[in-house]
Formats: structure tokens, C-alpha cells, sequence
């Protein structure tokens, strides 16, 4: 019989099935395959960009031409953009502002035939430094609220039009509702118990069976409500609100382990479509004592998510989603 699991972080239900005989060759996909075309994010095409905003560079090279190993362009095509006023006002009973924001590009690597699991420990660390530089640098904006930093790889993860390696960075004027939705738990959770809800789930999860890759900073394992096959989470075994404060031997770390289990999808299941998200915590506005104990009731985090199984009419309406693959059966395979 199926279960019924409920997410503690956010409150929401996952149907869960029960079973142990799921093989990773059991789920089909279309593998990421590399355009050959002109890239526009490749070295010594950078005047095929917007001018860099952000880059981690060789000694002597020059901005917006070779010599970089991570570059950050603002979208050819964005979403939001950086100039203007919000504009907040009403229309009736509904509420309107202007798109202003930011969507920027970064470029995680020169090379057009590497994605990020085949990175060596040091260019992916300089993937998240320039995470780092961005956020902090886009929280001196007062219009913003929230960074968010996602990757979207392969076709089946969104990824239609891009084959460089690439993340995308969005600065919103207003906080997303699935991480208030989880900011607002781990308030009430906090308010009764006076502890971290995350750290708590933490405390358990590097017992269990559910884990699936750690090192002395970080842990990885698959969430107990799991609401996609093989999904996983990354959070730091201490405690912290901030990704930005996250020091140079944590950066390390985490590319470490970033690469180790980005490496088990790509070998445990071929190399499946995901996304990628940093869920961080806001920044803190003045706003009447908004948030009054994010920073110790909030652990940032990463969450990936393999996107190997169409998400359903029933899923879309109820927001029930169904796995397939139990947590502890995708933690078995991912660290056998």
C-alpha cells in the first residue's frame, strides 16, 4: 500500500509508493546533448554578451574578453529588469508593480564541453564565490527582497535553448510564496520549541537511511517527503540563516559534495535533467520585526530536484505530488 508523508518544512503532503523494486534504468529520459553551435557564453566570444557585471579572472586578463574562469552577464532576454521603480499600486482589489529586478547569467565555466559535475573541486568553488559576490552585491539594491539562484539543467529541466553550463540569478522585489511558505514554519516551529527546525531534521537525518553523501561541513541526503524521484537536499551541519556568510573552507566543502552527488546522478542514472535551487533566507528589511528570529529558526539550503517523471493533472490540482521511488530507496542507490 502507498503512504502518506508529510513535509515538516512546508507542510504539504506527498503520496508515496511503496516498493523496492525500482532500478534507475526503470526511468527514461532524454540525456543532455551539447549544441555545436556558435555559443555566445564560450571564451573570446564575450562581445556576443551584455558586458560582464561579475568575473573571476587571471591576473592581467581584461573585462569582457578571455582569461575568465566564471562570468556574470546580465540576460540578453530578461524577465525583470535593474532599472526603474517598483511602482506598487492598486488596480481594484488586486495589487500591481512594475517588473523591476534583476536576471543575470552566470557563465560557470570557459569551456562549451563540461557541465558543472565534471568541474574540478576549485572551478566549482569559484562557481559559489561568485554566488556569494552576487547576492551580496544585489542586497545593497533596497528594492530588492530576495536573490534567488536556480540552475536548470537539461531539456527536461527547462533547459531548451541554452547547452553551455550555465546558472541564472533573479533579484525579486518580493519574497517567493514557496519559501515564505517555509520561513513561516520554521517561525512557528521556533516559537514553540526554540530550536531550529532544520537543524532538528538534520540531527536525524545523519542517522537514518535516507542519507546519502556528507563531509565535515555538509551533509546530502533524500528529504523524507521526497517529492520527485531521487531528490535531494544540501545544508550545512552548523547552523546558518545566510548563505552568504558561508566562509572559503565551507565554499570548498560544499563544491565537494556538490560534485560528489551531482556525480551519483549522472552515474547512478545516466545523467538526468534537474534543477537546482539555493533557498536563502531574505534580506532583512525593516519591516515592524518581519521576521524577528530568522536567524536562528531559517537554515539555508540547497535543493535539487531530477526531473525523470511528468508531473500529473492530479498533481497540478491538488498539489498532492506522487513519487514513485521512496527516499530511502533513492538514498540506497545514489550511495550504495
Amino acid at each position: 500500500m502507498s503512504q502518506m508523508r508529510k513535509d515538516i518544512l512546508t507542510g504539504s503532503w506527498v503520496i508515496m509508493a511503496e516498493t523496492n523494486t525500482v532500478r534507475p534504468s526503470d526511468f527514461q529520459f532524454t540525456r543532455f546533448l551539447r549544441e555545436t553551435m556558435f555559443c555566445p557564453f564560450c571564451e573570446t566570444n564575450e562581445a556576443a554578451t551584455p558586458p560582464e557585471v561579475f568575473a573571476i579572472r587571471n591576473p592581467g586578463s581584461s573585462p569582457n574578453g578571455p582569461g575568465w574562469s566564471v562570468r556574470v552577464v546580465s540576460n540578453s532576454n530578461p524577465l525583470l529588469r535593474i532599472e526603474g521603480e517598483l511602482g506598487r499600486r492598486a488596480e481594484g482589489f488586486h495589487d500591481l508593480m512594475n517588473g523591476v529586478g534583476a536576471h543575470e547569467i552566470i557563465v560557470e565555466t570557459p569551456r562549451h564541453d563540461r557541465s558543472l559535475h565534471e568541474l574540478e573541486v576549485h572551478e566549482l568553488s569559484d562557481v559559489i564565490r561568485a554566488y556569494v559576490a552576487r547576492i551580496i552585491d544585489l542586497e545593497g539594491d533596497k528594492r530588492m527582497r530576495y536573490v534567488l539562484i536556480f540552475k536548470n539543467h537539461g531539456e527536461g529541466a527547462g533547459a531548451h535553448t541554452i547547452s553551455h553550463s550555465i546558472s541564472q540569478l533573479m533579484a525579486l522585489a518580493v519574497t517567493p510564496r514557496s519559501l515564505k511558505t517555509k520561513l513561516m514554519v520554521a517561525r512557528d516551529y521556533f516559537a514553540l520549541k526554540e530550536r531550529c527546525i532544520y537543524c532538528d531534521v538534520l540531527q536525524q537525518e545523519l542517522k537514518g537511511r535516507r542519507l546519502i553523501a556528507e563531509n565535515a561541513d555538509f551533509v546530502a541526503f533524500a528529504p523524507f517527503a521526497s517529492r520527485f524521484p531521487f531528490e535531494m537536499g544540501v545544508f550545512p551541519k552548523s547552523h546558518s540563516s545566510a548563505f552568504s556568510r558561508i566562509s572559503p573552507g565551507q565554499i570548498e566543502n560544499l563544491a565537494r559534495i556538490l560534485r560528489d552527488v551531482l556525480q551519483k546522478l549522472d552515474h547512478t542514472l545516466g545523467g538526468p535533467p534537474y534543477n537546482l535551487s539555493l533557498q536563502d533566507r531574505p534580506f532583512l528589511r525593516p519591516r515592524a520585526g518581519y521576521w524577528n528570529t530568522i536567524e536562528d529558526d531559517f537554515h539555508w539550503h540547497l535543493q535539487i530536484l531530477p526531473q525523470i517523471v511528468r508531473v500529473t493533472g492530479f498533481e497540478w490540482a491538488s498539489w498532492f505530488f506522487y513519487n514513485p521511488v521512496p527516499p530511502e530507496i533513492a538514498a540506497q542507490c545514489l550511495s550504495p
